[in-house]
C-alpha cells in the first residue's frame, strides 16, 4: 500500500500507526511553548508590520502569497539556519512503516544535508485557512513527521507546526505519542511568541545532534 501525505486523515493515522494524542501534560510541547526570545527594535518593528499586513490580507491571500508575503519573512527574522543544518523547501520524502509506504513533497523542513535533506528535525506545513480545501493539514504534517521518524531510525522527538491563515499550531511527536498547541494568532502580539518558539527549534536540534553523536 502506498499513500501520499495529503491523502491521510487524522483518524486513519491513529488507527494505522497506533498514534496517541495528549491533550495536556505533554512535557516536550509544554517546555517548547514557554521559550522566550529577545527582539531588537528593528525586529519588533518588522514583526508588527508583518502582523498588520496579515490582518489586512489573511482573507485574500492565496497559499503562495501567504508563503511569500508573510511566512518567508517571519522565518527570516527567526533565523533558523546554522552550519549544522539548513532549510529545504518543496523536497520529496518517503518511508515505509509496517509495510505501508507514505510519501510526498514537504513544504518546509529543517534537516542536515548539503543538497538533499538528511535526518529531518522540524517541519512547517503551510495551509490557507480562510478558504479551506479538502486536505487535513494536521494529518499531512503528522504523516510527514512519521516518515521522518522512520528514516531517522531513532526515538528522538520531531517538531513541527502547521499554519492556517493567521493561526499557527505547534506539534511534537515522540514515538507514537504527540501533542498540539492551542492556536497562536499571528495578527496579534502572539507573533512574538511564534518567533520565540521557532528560534527555540535551533537549540533543540543542536541538542539532538550532540546527543546523536554520543550514541
Amino acid at each position: 500500500m502506498t499513500k501520499t501525505f495529503e491523502k491521510w486523515k487524522i483518524g486513519e493515522l491513529h488507527h494505522t500507526f497506533g498514534l496517541k494524542r495528549h491533550f495536556e501534560g505533554f512535557a516536550l510541547l509544554d517546555t517548547w511553548l514557554l521559550s522566550q526570545s529577545k527582539f531588537d527594535v528593528s525586529e519588533e518593528k518588522a514583526l508588527r508590520k508583518l502582523a498588520k499586513e496579515l490582518s489586512i490580507n489573511a482573507e485574500n491571500w492565496n497559499e503562495d502569497e501567504l508563503k511569500f508575503m508573510f511566512i518567508s519573512q517571519l522565518i527570516a527574522i527567526a533565523d533558523l539556519q546554522t552550519p549544522l543544518f539548513k532549510i529545504f523547501i518543496q523536497r520529496a520524502l518517503s518511508a515505509e512503516i509496517n509495510g505501508i509506504k507514505i510519501n510526498g513533497i514537504v513544504d518546509f523542513v529543517i534537516a542536515k544535508g548539503i543538497d538533499e535533506p538528511e535526518n529531518p528535525f522540524f517541519f512547517l506545513h503551510e495551509y490557507k485557512q480562510e478558504k479551506k480545501g479538502a486536505n487535513d493539514p494536521l494529518a499531512q504534517l503528522l504523516a510527514e513527521i512519521l516518515a521522518a521518524q522512520a528514516r531517522n531510525e531513532n526515538n528522538m522527538p520531531i517538531y513541527g507546526c502547521y499554519v492556517m491563515g493567521r493561526f499557527w499550531f505547534f506539534v511534537v511527536l515522540q514515538g507514537n505519542e504527540y501533542a498540539i498547541s492551542d492556536a497562536y494568532t499571528a495578527t496579534q502580539d502572539d507573533i512574538f511568541q511564534i518567533v520565540s518558539i521557532l528560534r527555540a527549534v535551533k537549540t533543540k536540534i543542536e541538542e539532538k545532534i550532540k546527543l546523536a553523536g554520543k550514541q
